[in-house]
């Protein structure tokens, strides 16, 4: 297998795809019901504390090892270990990093499909003077109608394999370069907004003044599982994207901008979401339901408040777009050859995962009875055991890989810091990465199977 001829055009490309890429439904939908459910300001300060610790570390040895091997995550990992005469069945950590990205993109795109319609329903203005009874079922009605819950997962479907299909220059280049500093304008003109009201120093407060008292070794373990999916690294997508990297780009700098900018995205969500919250009197620990149910309701009792609560659903769905081209990008890549050309993959890839996204699309309507696993619906089963164990699996053999199987001078020349920066890398990873990482994976595991 050839290297890639692709390129990212620039360091800025690199960094708006690697940010398009992680920020997604993790900052905007499940940070902030998270936080909620975790005390707020000490859930908050440990996530950024293991982004640093264990997500950076991680992230680096993902994109690092697509920089050294210049291929799709499957031949570039059997490349890489043959060169070491290590076996090259270590590009079947690839091949599980694309089952999980399946995976993932399936329920991404039916959750995704509902910031659609949740936009299409307040452009229509139906939040407008309704009342917060009507608000609380809407949610419930429209995922009990499996013709319109499909209907918004085949367009967001759709959205997404038609950018895939140009292309990294013609395709992901392009969406990001315009798409995410619209994302982060709409952020800050939200966070404006959100000074204004008088929920805003209560939600600082929230965020910002941790209560020590109230650690616990769930908000511990809350947090580190967080700060490992917020990140979208473990599914061999950083991989490709690495083996698109500018030759002259520092790839430490590149990830710790992006770390930056993807924390950004979850501070100015949280603030604007829950000074929203605060304002109305509602419930921070509202779970999955504070962005579909709680902020419709508080916004269409504000002034302005339906064309604010537009904007939330286009930035959500902004966020979602971002990350699901990246979470297809690898998969479109590893199957696309000479023979096959990328429209074409793409095209099979979006059928494959449509046609799966539909299991968990009529996980509330036709399908709700079925629980194949534990009681679970296919809903429940693709949101919990992807991105929980899946996820986590996939970093921990990535982070061992460029650690401990890769070419010390390659993986070097890849990272590009000199001897002393790649050794100090290579002993947090080792150290204090990695054992993170099997406790993320521990703590998912151990519940479901007891």
């Amino acid at each position: 297998m050839k290297e890639v001829v692709d390129r990212w055009s620039s360091r800025r490309a690199f960094i708006l795809a690697v940010t398009g890429a992680a920020v997604g439904l993790g900052n905007i939908w499940r940070f902030p019901y998270v936080a909620g459910e975790n005390g707020g300001a000490l859930f908050f300060l440990l996530y950024v504390f293991f982004v640093l610790a264990m997500g950076l570390p991680v992230m680096i040895a993902e994109i690092m090892i697509g920089r050294a091997g210049r291929r799709p995550p499957i031949q570039a990992l059997a490349a890489l270990a043959q060169e070491r005469g290590r076996s090259a069945k270590w590009s079947w950590v690839a091949g599980f990093g694309l089952l999980t990205v399946f995976l993932v993109l399936s329920f991404y795109s039916v959750v995704s499909g509902w910031s659609i319609e949740y936009l299409s329903s307040t452009v229509q203005g139906k939040f407008a003077g309704a009342s917060a009874e009507n608000i609380s079922h809407a949610l419930d009605v429209f995922l009990a109608n499996p013709w319109l819950v499909v209907l918004n997962h085949s367009l967001f479907m759709l959205l997404t394999m038609a950018v895939v299909a140009k292309g990294v220059s013609s395709g992901l280049e392009r969406l990001n370069n315009w798409l995410m500093p619209l994302l982060y304008l709409l952020l800050v003109v939200l966070v404006i907004y959100a000074a204004t009201t008088p929920g805003f120093g209560e939600a600082l407060k929230w965020l910002f003044s941790p209560k020590f008292e109230e650690l616990t070794p769930l908000v511990v373990v809350n947090a580190l599982g967080h700060a490992f999916f917020t990140l979208a690294i473990g599914a061999c997508a950083l991989m490709a994207y690495g083996a698109y990297m500018p030759e002259d780009q520092s790839l430490v700098k590149a990830v710790v901008i992006v770390a930056v900018l993807d924390v950004l995205v979850a501070v100015l969500s949280g603030v604007a979401i829950f000074s929203v919250v605060f304002s109305h009197h509602l419930d921070p620990t509202s779970g999955p339901g504070l962005m579909f149910v709680a902020l419709p309701i508080a916004f269409s009792a504000m002034p302005f408040g339906i064309p604010l609560l537009g904007a939330f659903f286009l930035l959500l769905l902004f966020a979602t777009w971002t990350s699901s081209i990246n979470l297809a990008e690898p998969m479109v890549a590893s199957i696309s050859t000479g023979r096959l050309s990328r429209p074409v993959a793409a095209l099979i890839v979006g059928l494959c995962v449509w046609a799966a996204g539909l299991l968990p699309a009529l996980s509330f309507s036709t399908l709700a009875n079925v629980r194949p696993i534990a009681g679970m619906t296919f809903f429940d089963l693709v949101t919990s055991v992807p991105p929980d164990i899946f996820l986590p699996l996939g970093g921990l053999m990535i982070a061992w890989f460029a650690a401990n199987v890769l070419d010390p001078e390659k993986a070097a020349g890849a990272l590009g810091v000199g001897t002393s920066g790649f050794w100090l890398w290579l002993h947090i990873t080792r150290y204090v990465a990695i054992p993170l990482v099997v406790l993320v994976l521990l703590s998912a595991l151990v519940p479901k199977l007891i």
